[in-house]
């Protein structure tokens, strides 16, 4: 009775893994990849599957879901010689499992190497700054040339995009200074520009009035030329009215002398008309 018990146990016990081996669940957002004998037979779908107990094999487990591959950052020498830091995140998707297995080694390390590649030819072929301020069109270029390179192992490229793209420290520190030279610069063509133009602008001021003294003279002279012909015309030979004037004008030159804050005293002529005769020469 014992030795029958263990055999019936036995013979369930196969039964039960014969079971296992023969039928597959398949989770959602998963395909596996079987092989028959060694030797790729089929690809499971997410659901129920039937296999050969023992001679089929589930080889590989692949995920359909969208993969982001981080692409480390490198150094990456432009076409001026300048050395930037660079790196990228790659979105893909396995649409042929079998392919994506038995086409490339590690399709993960096989894509990280070949987006490297391909970003320091691209911005290898450009300068300094094309390099930092284009970055939609290193993308583009970038998902244009490995798209079909992958296409071949089962994977499609969804998008890849530019994390960082940075110049060097010791670069850094060179554009640092060559910007507070330029803008150094700038400040030292501005104050000399300001100062041009102030002093453009005050030499025609003083021009300005020049021009209107001048004028404002001219027009004085003409009016006591006008002045001077009225009167002689109105007094002809009488010399009263000229006295007359003439003291006037003396009385208030001797105002003005005697407000200025140097004048001390004032010395009035006792004859005003006979000083003025003297002016006159009679």
């Amino acid at each position: 009775m014992d030795a029958g018990l263990y055999v019936v146990i036995a013979l369930l016990v196969l039964v039960i893994v014969t079971i296992g081996k023969g039928v597959r669940l398949v989770p959602q957002g998963y395909k596996w990849v079987v092989q028959r004998l060694g030797k790729y037979h089929t690809t499971l779908n997410p659901g129920l599957n039937i296999l050969i107990p023992y001679i089929d094999q589930v080889a590989y487990k692949v995920t359909t879901k969208d993969i982001v591959l981080d692409i480390p950052s490198q150094e990456v020498i432009t076409r001026d010689n300048a050395v930037i830091i660079a790196n990228a995140v790659a979105y893909i998707n396995i649409i042929s499992p079998e392919k994506a297995v038995y086409g490339v080694e590690d399709y993960r390390i096989a894509i990280q190497t070949l987006v490297q590649t391909t970003l320091r030819s691209i911005i290898g072929e450009m300068d300094l700054d094309d390099a930092l301020s284009s970055r939609d069109k290193i993308k583009a270029h970038l998902k244009n040339s490995i798209s079909d390179d992958i296409s071949d192992w089962g994977i499609t490229l969804k998008t890849v995009e530019i994390q960082d793209i940075n110049p060097s420290g010791t670069m850094q520190a060179a554009m640092e200074e060559q910007a507070a030279a330029e803008r150094a610069r700038r400040a030292t063509v501005t104050r000399a520009d300001g100062d041009k133009q102030a002093a453009i602008l005050e030499a025609e001021g003083r021009l300005e009035a020049s021009r209107r003294d001048a004028e404002a003279q001219v027009v004085l002279a003409e009016a006591s030329q006008r002045a001077i012909a009225m009167v002689t015309e109105a007094i002809g030979d009488k010399e009263m009215p000229v006295v007359y004037l003439l003291g006037e004008k003396y009385v208030k030159s001797l105002e003005n002398v005697s407000k200025s804050g140097n004048a001390k005293t004032v010395v009035f002529p006792a004859d005003i008309p006979a000083a003025i005769r003297g002016l006159m020469g009679r």
